[in-house]
């Protein structure tokens, strides 16, 4: 079983930064690859950035320039540093992992880009 708690979304002005973080319980947190997701209202859910055990990255074509995805094993925590927001980045942010076959996924955290 893994635990997965966001925090750090808010209400941003466009062209604003936030940084998302996830913190993970347990001891296998440096085990595990995690990805941020978000989800829009009326639209699927998509992956957004995704970090392996050993740090290498993947950005969506959408956020690639703007978000960076980071990880602090010692914290159990992984980040989502968002720059230069857009309108169409508002959407409710997920973190998620897969353990034993299994995807959990935390609550979410509401990140709004609106002036």
């Amino acid at each position: 079983q893994v635990q997965l708690v966001e925090s750090g979304g808010g209400l941003v002005q466009p062209g604003g930064s936030l940084r998302l973080s996830c913190a993970a319980s347990g001891s296998i947190f440096s085990s595990l690859a995690l990805n941020w997701y978000r989800q829009a209202p009326g639209k699927q859910r998509e992956v957004v950035a995704s970090i392996t055990t050993g740090g290498n990255t993947n950005y969506a074509d959408s956020v690639k320039g703007r978000i960076t995805i980071s990880r602090d094993n010692a914290k159990n925590t992984v980040y989502l540093q968002m720059n230069s927001l857009k309108p169409e980045d508002t959407a409710v942010y997920l973190c998620s992992t897969v353990r034993a076959a299994q995807r959990f996924w935390g609550q979410g955290t509401q990140v709004t880009v609106s002036s």
